[in-house]
């Protein structure tokens, strides 16, 4: 009786599971990427306004991302969402960098693979 009970509990969560799993659009996996490198520390250890206004930007596409995907109602509005966070991370990254570098401060990343 407990064997055909278990066997029954673990059907129930295999079935929940599967149903449970969704597939990762593109949008989401290539700025799921760009959050991977999203900077971490100023460059050159230098925190100006650039440094705070990057972080702020950053803090910023966060919550739009999160107030988008919730008022999302169709998998078109979640690719939006997705796309324009993963535009506005590159963007903004973008931006910092190229306001230090004009300052004489290069930011240096390596990126093997893809």
């Amino acid at each position: 009786m407990m064997k055909k009970f278990a066997i029954a509990l673990l059907c129930i969560a295999s079935a929940g599971s599967a149903v449970a799993t969704v597939q990762m659009l593109d949008e989401e996996r290539l700025a799921r990427s760009e959050e991977s490198r999203i900077i971490a520390a100023p460059i050159a250890g230098i925190t100006n306004h650039f440094w705070y206004d990057y972080r702020t930007n950053v803090g910023e596409a966060q919550k739009e991302l999160s107030s988008d995907l919730r008022h999302a109602t169709d998998t078109e509005d979640r690719r939006d969402a997705w796309e324009e966070y993963r535009h506005e991370l590159v963007h903004e990254r973008g931006h910092y960098v190229k306001e230090m570098a004009e300052r004489g401060h290069r930011y240096g990343l390596a990126i093997v693979g893809e």
